[in-house]
């Protein structure tokens, strides 16, 4: 899994990119032109003031799409938001998982092969 770490790219995505949303999650979505996908992953402090809760659900949100990652189209910079309404209450894994994957079916980010095999 290929992350974005610099503020840059961050910013890059946010303000060139296309925004889907969902109960839980916000992802952002722009091309990037290369062959592999690059995922950043943004929980604010909004969320909870204590890192160890934030880098939770950071890691619920990394483990989801590491599930899904094979069924998305390659060349694209993905960024996954924690909406600040969201409480830290709401972070299970089975609905971070299914709102991502709602995230994406709005995005129409997924291999069409691979709909057609299932």
């Amino acid at each position: 899994m290929l992350t974005l770490k610099k503020n840059y790219e961050f910013q890059n995505v946010f303000k060139k990119g296309n925004w889907y949303g969902g109960n839980l999650l916000t992802i952002y979505i722009l091309k990037n032109n290369k062959d592999s996908n690059y995922i950043g992953v943004a929980v604010g402090k909004k969320v909870s003031k204590s890192s160890v809760k934030r880098n939770r659900i950071r890691r619920l949100i990394k483990e989801a799409y590491r599930l899904e990652e094979s069924k998305i189209l390659k060349g694209i910079n993905i960024i996954i938001v924690w909406k600040t309404s969201a409480a830290f209450e709401l972070a299970n894994f089975k609905d971070i998982a299914s709102d991502l994957k709602n995230c994406f079916e709005k995005a129409d980010i997924y291999n069409k092969e691979e709909d057609s095999n299932v």
